[in-house]
């Protein structure tokens, strides 16, 4: 068989390179060579923080590169329509001309793109040079499925041309008689922070979605157990997740490929001192940020608890804690190994913003939530944890728009002294990790992608 050189490119965010890089390396295990392409912005961070261990890398197998995503370096790329404006108008012409790069200047030839949904412009590129490609969707089906159905939405008056709501809208609407219901309210770019951004990522996603026919593959990271309505409705997506990194007994302390962050690995010794299912595991993901008021009220909520707890708090929070604040159960940190952490026999709930990669950790290691979803489509995966799954619950706001200490206290107790959604937790957990399995359904679509990629 022939050692395929596959392109991989993920939409520039955290979130994204993430389960793209998982994919990478599962890709290289099973014999194929990889090309990851960030942006410039984003492959500094990413090789900052794993300095200590690139020369241990294998670049014949897997290969870092980088190309511009039009944005100066002071620009904010947290200001996602921006981003996805310059994105379009710059990218496709640096991504055709990395390749044509790649061929000219080395002995490797691509032979597949292997692309993110939301960079859905580089299977048009690919088609352009005689490359064939697969899709990656790596967020929930049903959000796939959302952005898909977004001219029958507008056809049907649920929402107009930009995207908004129309008054006539009905509490829920359902894409397709054997899909769950979906509240509009949680249509993710109308929790974008503002209508404008909203506007431009729902337009850029719909454009990137027409691409989708240019594929050969189209890929996700969930099941069928996880979500086999949506996938029934969507025939032509393979699942192929969860998306888990491999682990061996000797790779205790090496840290991921791809983080933005410097991963502490303090807190997995820290763990081993503590006792089975007692601490609280509490992070957001890599957008998330609170006014210094919240975040006062999460550090006093954790101290009510009376429980360990491990706390996330990334370097670009700027918030203190408050001087009451004791955090003597407790440890914080400014980015964890999520995946160690959540899989630690200690961990006994995930207080989670609900990003598609942290709800997938979470359920593959029956772990239970406290949901709070910060933006876009974490609003609908909360509903959908809490709702459908029903291994969580969400928190309830104060008169100022707080979740106050108390309620993050009494829920948490509420959570831990439940035992049905901890059981369903775990029934869930064995569900999953059977379809990465050998034998699993996830396992053997992976399995078809390779072999056919290697003919």
């Amino acid at each position: 068989m022939n050692i395929p050189t596959i392109l991989v490119l993920p939409y520039p965010a955290q979130g994204h390179v993430n389960p793209l890089m998982t994919l990478s390396q599962k890709l290289v295990e099973n014999g194929c060579k990889v090309i990851f392409v960030n942006t410039h912005f984003n492959h500094e961070r990413v090789v900052s923080s794993m300095a200590d261990q690139l020369h241990n890398m294998d670049e014949s197998m897997l290969k870092l590169v980088s190309i511009s995503d039009g944005l100066r370096p002071e620009d904010d790329r947290k200001d996602l329509g921006k981003l996805c404006d310059t994105i379009l108008r710059t990218m496709p012409s640096t991504f055709e001309k990395l390749i044509d790069d790649i061929h000219l200047n080395s002995d490797n030839r691509i032979n597949f793109i292997v692309a993110d949904m939301c960079m859905g412009w580089a299977f048009d590129v690919g088609t352009k040079l005689g490359i064939k490609g697969a899709m990656i969707w790596p967020a929930s089906v049903s959000m796939l499925a959302l952005i898909c159905n977004i001219p029958k939405l507008i056809d049907d008056g649920i929402i107009d041309s930009d995207g908004g709501l129309k008054v006539t809208t009905k509490n829920t609407i359902r894409i397709s008689p054997i899909m769950s219901d979906m509240d509009p309210r949680t249509f993710f770019w109308l929790n974008m922070g503002d209508t404008t951004t909203g506007k431009i990522v729902l337009n850029y996603l719909v454009q990137c979605a027409q691409c989708i026919n240019l594929t050969e593959w189209c890929l996700c990271n969930t099941a069928y157990e996880l979500e086999s309505r949506p996938l029934s409705f969507s025939p032509n997506l393979l699942p192929i997740g969860p998306l888990l990194r491999s682990y061996d007994n000797s790779s205790a302390t090496t840290k991921s490929i791809g983080q933005f962050w410097e991963e502490d690995f303090s807190c997995i010794n820290w763990l081993d001192q503590q006792p089975h299912h007692s601490v609280v595991y509490v992070a957001f993901g890599s957008f998330t940020l609170f006014d210094q008021n919240q975040f006062n009220e999460i550090a006093l909520g954790l101290d009510l608890t009376n429980r360990p707890f491990l706390w996330v708090v990334r370097k670009d929070n700027k918030m203190a804690c408050p001087h009451e604040f004791k955090g003597s159960k407790g440890k914080i940190v400014e980015w964890a190994p999520q995946q160690k952490v959540l899989s630690h026999p200690a961990i006994a709930c995930f207080v989670s913003h609900c990003g598609w990669n942290s709800t997938m950790e979470g359920l593959s290691n029956g772990v239970p939530f406290l949901c709070w979803p910060y933006f876009g489509d974490q609003m609908y995966n909360k509903t959908y944890i809490c709702d459908e799954l029903k291994i969580g619950f969400g928190f309830d706001l104060d008169k100022n728009g707080l979740v106050s200490c108390e309620e993050f206290k009494m829920k948490v107790d509420q959570l831990l002294s439940d035992e049905n959604i901890i059981s369903r937790s775990l029934e869930l957990k064995e569900k999953l990790i059977k379809n990465i399995a050998r034998g699993g359904l996830s396992s053997k679509n992976f399995n078809r992608f390779v072999k056919w990629l290697k003919e």
